[in-house]
C-alpha cells in the first residue's frame, strides 16, 4: 500500500479509544493475563524435577520474566504502539524482523486461550457436570462479546474477575500458613539414575530443564502489558509501571504458592494434583475453604482467558493495519473496538480447543512466548546500540546486559520445551516455519509503509488531521 493509501478514511476505520487505562487498569491487566497459572499447571514441574529442582527453575524463569519486562518498560514507554513487541523488533530490525516477532507472539496468544477454555471446561465439569465444545463455544463467544462492548469495560470486568481470583490465593496462603513443614518440600524418592539427584533434586539436573516451561506458567503472558499502550492514558509513565507493578504482584504470589502449597500437602501430592491449592487446603482439615477456591479457581481461569483475548486482538489489529495480515482484520466498530481480530482468532482459537489437548496446545503457546522473548530481548539490545538517542522516559536498569540475560535464558527455556514435549516443539516450529513463508512470499509485499518510522510517522498524521477535525 501506498502513502496516499493511509488516508484519514484509513484511519478513520482503524481506531483504538485513547486514554481508556491508567497504569493500575494495566496493573490489573498484567495480573489478570497470568493468574490462573497459580491455580494449577506449575505443580507438574514439580513432578519432572521434585520441590528443589522446580524451585531452580521457577527462579531462573522468574528472573528471565523480570529482566524482559525491565527491557519491555522501557521500548512501550519510547514506542507506545499497539503491537508491543512486535512494533519493537520492526522498529530495530526492519518488517521481516517486525513479523517474526509478531508471528511469535500472536501463536502464544491465540493458542493460549485455547488451552485455557480446555481447563475451564474441566472445571465446570467439576462443578456442575458439563464439558465439552458446548462449554468451550459459550466461553468464547460470551468474553468476546463483552470486549466487543468496549475496552474500557472489559478492562474493567477483568480487573473484578481477577480480584476474585487474588482473593482466593491470599486466603488459601493465610490457611496454609500454620502447616508449612519444610520436610513436607523433599518428600520424593530420589532417583538412582539421574545425573547431579539427590535429596533437594531428586530427578537431577534434567529435572530441572524439562521443569522450565512449567516455572514459566507462573509468569506467562505478563508481557502482553504494552499491547494496550495506543489506549492508555499516558503511556511513556502508565505502560512501564503497570507492567513492572504486574511482575511485582506476580512475583509475591508464585512464592506463596510455590512454599505454602508444597509445604502444607508434600510435593509429591502436590506435583501429581490437578487442583493444588483445593488439595492442599483439602489434606490440612479446610475443606469449606478448598470448595470456596475451587470455585475461585474458575475465576482465575477466566482472567487469564478474557485478558489473553484482548491481548491478541491488540496484536491482530496492529498486524493488521500495518498489512502484515489481512486488512480487514484491523476494522474497528463504533466503540471503537478492533470487530473481526476479536472473531477470527477466536474462530480459530474454538477449533483448536476441540482437540481437548490442553497440555499440548500450551506447550505450543510456550514455544511461540519464548521465541518471541529472545526477539524482544534482541530488540532492545539492538535499540540501545543503533538508537542510543532514542528519548527514553523510562530507562532499563542495567541496560543491555539485563536484556541480555532475558535472551540467554530465553533461549534456554526454549530447548526445556523440547525436554519434556518434543510434540508440542515441532508442531510449533512447523507453525511458525508456515507462517514466516506466508509473510516472505505474500505479505511483504502488501505492507502499509516500508519502515516502522514511516508507518507512524504516517499513522500520527492521518490521526493529527482527524483530531483537528473533531
Amino acid at each position: 500500500m501506498s502513502k496516499a493509501h493511509i488516508s484519514k478514511e484509513y484511519l478513520e476505520k482503524r481506531q483504538l479509544k485513547k486514554g481508556t487505562a491508567g497504569w493500575l487498569l494495566l496493573t490489573g491487566l498484567g495480573i489478570s493475563y497470568v493468574i490462573s497459572g497459580d491455580f494449577a499447571g506449575w505443580n507438574f514441574g514439580i513432578a519432572e524435577a521434585g520441590w528443589g529442582g522446580f524451585a531452580i527453575a521457577a527462579s531462573l524463569m522468574a528472573i528471565m520474566y523480570l529482566c524482559l519486562v525491565l527491557s519491555l518498560a522501557e521500548m512501550s514507554a519510547s514506542i507506545p504502539a499497539a503491537g508491543g513487541g512486535y512494533s519493537f523488533a520492526r522498529q530495530v530490525m526492519g518488517p521481516a524482523g517486525g513479523f517474526l516477532t509478531g508471528l511469535a507472539i500472536l501463536i502464544e496468544y491465540a493458542l493460549a486461550p485455547a488451552a485455557i477454555v480446555i481447563f475451564i471446561g474441566s472445571a465446570v465439569e467439576s462443578l456442575i457436570g458439563i464439558n465439552g465444545p458446548i462449554i468451550y463455544a459459550l466461553f468464547y463467544i460470551v468474553f468476546i462479546s463483552i470486549h466487543l462492548i468496549g475496552a474500557g469495560e472489559a478492562l474493567k470486568t477483568m480487573m473484578i474477575i481477577s480480584a476474585l481470583a487474588v482473593f482466593a490465593i491470599i486466603a488459601t496462603a493465610v490457611s496454609l500458613f500454620g502447616h508449612f513443614d519444610s520436610s513436607n518440600l523433599f518428600d520424593i524418592a530420589v532417583s538412582t539414575e539421574a545425573f547431579g539427584a539427590s535429596e533437594f533434586l531428586p530427578m537431577g539436573w534434567y529435572g530441572v530443564w524439562a521443569a522450565l516451561p512449567f516455572g514459566m506458567w507462573l509468569f506467562l503472558a505478563v508481557e502482553g502489558v504494552p499491547l494496550a499502550a495506543e489506549e492508555a492514558k499516558d503511556p511513556a509513565k502508565d505502560v512501564p509501571k503497570g507492567i513492572i507493578g504486574a511482575m511485582i504482584f506476580l512475583l509475591f504470589t508464585a512464592v506463596l504458592v510455590v512454599f505454602l502449597v508444597a509445604g502444607a500437602a508434600g510435593a509429591d501430592t502436590i506435583g501429581k494434583s490437578a487442583v493444588p491449592l483445593v488439595d492442599a487446603l483439602n489434606a490440612t482439615g479446610n475443606e469449606t475453604l478448598g470448595t470456596m477456591v475451587n470455585v475461585l479457581a474458575l475465576a482465575g481461569l477466566v482472567a487469564s482467558f478474557f485478558s489473553i483475548i484482548y491481548g491478541y486482538s491488540r496484536l491482530v489489529f496492529a498486524l493488521s493495519r500495518a498489512g502484515y495480515v489481512p486488512q480487514f482484520l484491523s476494522l474497528t466498530s463504533k466503540k471503537k473496538t478492533p470487530t473481526w481480530a476479536l472473531i477470527i482468532p477466536g474462530i480459530i482459537g474454538f477449533l483448536a480447543s476441540l482437540t481437548q489437548e490442553g497440555d499440548l496446545i500450551l506447550g505450543m503457546a510456550v514455544v511461540g512466548a519464548t521465541i518471541s522473548y529472545a526477539l524482544m530481548a534482541l530488540s532492545h539490545i539492538l535499540l540501545r546500540i543503533k538508537n542510543p538517542d532514542m528519548p527514553r522516559p523510562y530507562k532499563t536498569p542495567g541496560g543491555v546486559f539485563t536484556s541480555s540475560i532475558a535472551l540467554v535464558l530465553s533461549i534456554i527455556a526454549l530447548t526445556g520445551v523440547y525436554a519434556f514435549d518434543p510434540r508440542a516443539f515441532n508442531y510449533t516450529i512447523i507453525l511458525y516455519i508456515l507462517g514466516a513463508l506466508y509473510y516472505f512470499f505474500y505479505s511483504k509485499n502488501h505492507l502499509v509503509a516500508k519502515t516502522a518510522e514511516e508507518e507512524f510517522a504516517l499513522l500520527s498524521k492521518a490521526e493529527s488531521d482527524l483530531e483537528h477535525e473533531l
